[in-house]
């Protein structure tokens, strides 16, 4: 590496850290103010942090590998997590959020099934849930971002004592970010999240733009169209995959044939399927969930979400499709052999930047890299604590302590998060395999029980304990089992079953979960009428709750049910049109196909003037 770029990296970490300890001191006065920020920050603040946070490196380097195998309907792939609960959150899940005045998602939890046994144990089991899922999230950050520096950074820092290795290269580079990163996050809170995000986001749009700019200009349209099919740019499917490639190419149309994903029309169907449950169900308790808490009002919350939309994904796809361009022209050549396998598609985005990008925009996208990871990685680090502090800690074992002492034991709690993430990742095979048991096995326990809590009076506090208990043990189960199936008899329904797409797996896990939910229910006397006659009131979802709705209408004869179902299923599909336009409109503009990009700007101006008038109309009428 040139020492220019060294020291735009060197640099930027030391502005990121210092920035972070800085203003660090605005957290020292609670757990409000540690956690939430003390609900004082401005909703774009909040918008643009909410955005960083979820620009990661690892998510990136999968996005630049599906992009280049698969073409431009890989956009549909990010329909596993599904991005489109945040359409849905922006619709109508942010204001119901929002107006529970808590500090976590679990303890919003009590506002719907009180505090009584039931209410607390699903208090308990979502702070589980929530702690889960950071350190997962900890695990794919670490496993992303060793892999990203190691084939970047020149030198091997591979670790021995006594003749055996204790750390690879990968491993300790992870952990030298992880720790510096950890330093200002447990230090600074809320505030030193925000402030270092805000910075972040800034340096990964300049990086979008210059790698962008730079294939605009070093590559022409004919080096870049004679290496697509028509298939590689179409964003419609058939039911199976296309081949995407040539005849000179035919080692990336075997790799297709055996990623899992041929059977497109199924994947997407499922996603499909997945995404309306997950995306009713809203967000699960991480960072977020704790940007819509820590917004001023409820208008301001349903402004923060609609802006993240706004603001991610045509920075993120400028850079994510500048990568591609430069990988199609420059590495498909030398990575069309017959030994190609999915983990080649894992390290595109280190070698290009690595090998094909000019001195100074080296650096500048480097630290733009590594921006998205710090700041996707705070967000966790600040996130998961809260639940083990606030909701665990404080409720159960030391509830009148003051503020100095819950800060200490929130600095305790994020460094046990942040070690068993690392923990976890020395375990886990490759970003792909972690991508898959987040988004399919551990939010599949997730879904059913928050789907059901929204929409349907009757589920009660055991109901959505035993729910997602039976999610969570199937989930950690599926990754204990996939981790050793190396071990397992090859032939045998376990092993078969191992070997299938996680998101085939997602209605195995959903089904193991809602029947809990049903059994919990059912078996147990409802939640207290009080309570549910509060929430309804408080939060006024839409759903099955014509019973309480009924009572509410007899103390009060003017009193009006949320009817709002219909205008906001629309809306949402209003949105993933709007969403879906802002990701392929930069990737059909950096592979010059200007007809397709001309549709999708038409498309994005379009669907953001109905939203106007749909949604961001209703939203300015909004009263807290």
């Amino acid at each position: 590496m040139d020492i220019i770029d060294i020291g735009i990296i060197i640099s930027y970490v030391l502005i990121t850290v210092g920035v972070g300890v800085w203003i660090s001191k605005r957290a020292s006065k609670g757990l409000d103010e540690y956690f939430l920020g003390g609900k004082s920050i401005k909703w774009y603040y909040l918008g643009l942090s909410n955005g960083s946070g979820m620009f990661d490196v690892s998510g990136t380097a999968w996005m630049v590998g599906i992009l280049f195998l698969y073409g431009v309907k890989s956009f549909l792939f990010m329909w596993l997590w599904p991005i489109w609960n945040q359409i849905f959150v922006m619709m109508f899940l942010a204001v119901w959020i929002r107006r529970s005045k808590v500090m976590t998602g679990s303890e919003w939890i009590l506002t719907r099934f009180g505090n009584d046994k039931a209410g607390r144990a699903s208090h308990i089991i979502v702070a589980i849930f929530a702690i889960v899922s950071a350190i997962g999230f900890i695990a794919y950050f670490f496993e992303g971002v060793g892999k990203f520096l190691t084939i970047i950074l020149p030198w091997d820092l591979t670790t021995y004592i006594f003749g055996t290795e204790i750390f690879t290269s990968d491993q300790a580079y992870a952990l030298i970010i992880i720790f510096l990163t950890t330093i200002y996050t447990i230090k600074g809170g809320m505030f030193s999240v925000v402030a270092t995000e805000v910075l972040q986001y800034l340096i990964m749009v300049i990086a979008g733009i210059l790698v962008a700019g730079y294939t605009l200009i070093y590559f022409t349209d004919i080096q870049i169209t004679s290496l697509i099919s028509e298939e590689w740019k179409n964003i419609w499917f058939g039911w199976e995959l296309q081949p995407h490639w040539g005849e000179k190419y035919q080692a990336f149309n075997n790799l297709i044939d055996t990623e899992g994903y041929k059977m497109f029309g199924a994947l997407v169907g499922m996603s499909l399927f997945k995404g309306f449950f997950a995306s009713i169900a809203g967000p699960t308790p991480s960072y977020d969930l704790q940007r819509i808490l820590s917004t001023k009002s409820v208008k301001e919350a349903a402004y923060m979400s609609g802006f993240t939309n706004l603001i991610l994904f045509i920075p993120r796809y400028l850079l994510i499709g500048g990568i591609v361009v430069i990988a199609l022209v420059v590495l498909a050549p030398e990575m069309n052999n017959a030994s190609l396998t999915g983990a080649d598609l894992e390290v595109i985005l280190p070698k290009v930047i690595n090998f094909h990008v000019p001195v100074g925009i080296k650096g500048l996208l480097l630290a733009g890299l590594l921006a998205a990871f710090m700041s996707t990685f705070s967000a966790f680090v600040n996130a998961g604590p809260a639940y083990i502090v606030n909701d665990i800690y404080k409720k159960y074992f030391k509830p009148n302590a003051d503020s100095k002492h819950y800060i200490k034991a929130s600095h305790i709690a994020s460094f046990l998060i942040v070690l068993l993430g690392v923990v976890m990742g020395f375990f886990g095979n490759s970003i792909n395999s972690l991508t898959l048991w987040i988004t399919s096995s551990l939010f599949g326990g997730y879904v059913a029980a928050n789907f059901l809590k929204w929409v349907w009076w009757r589920f009660n506090g055991w109901g959505y304990f035993w729910g997602m208990l039976a999610g969570l043990v199937v989930a950690t189960l599926q990754f204990i089992l996939d981790q050793n199936k190396g071990n397992l008899t090859e032939g045998s329904w376990l092993y078969e079953l191992l070997n299938m797409s996680a998101i085939y797996l997602f209605p195995i896990i959903f089904s193991f979960s809602l029947l809990g939910c049903l059994l919990g229910t059912y078996l147990t006397k409802p939640t207290d009428e009080a309570v549910l006659k509060s929430f309804y009131t408080n939060v006024r979802p839409w759903g099955w709750w014509k019973p309480v709705y009924l009572k509410l209408k007899e103390e009060d004869s003017n009193y009006i049910k949320n009817n709002d179902f219909w205008p906001d299923m629309l809306n949402c599909v209003i949105g993933i049109v709007w969403q879906s336009s802002m990701i392929v409109l930069p990737i059909f503009f950096l592979i010059r196909d200007y007809p397709k990009t001309f549709v999708s700007l038409v498309v994005f101006l379009g669907t953001s003037l109905i939203l106007k008038y749909t949604w961001l109309d209703k939203v300015n009428k909004i009263t807290d």
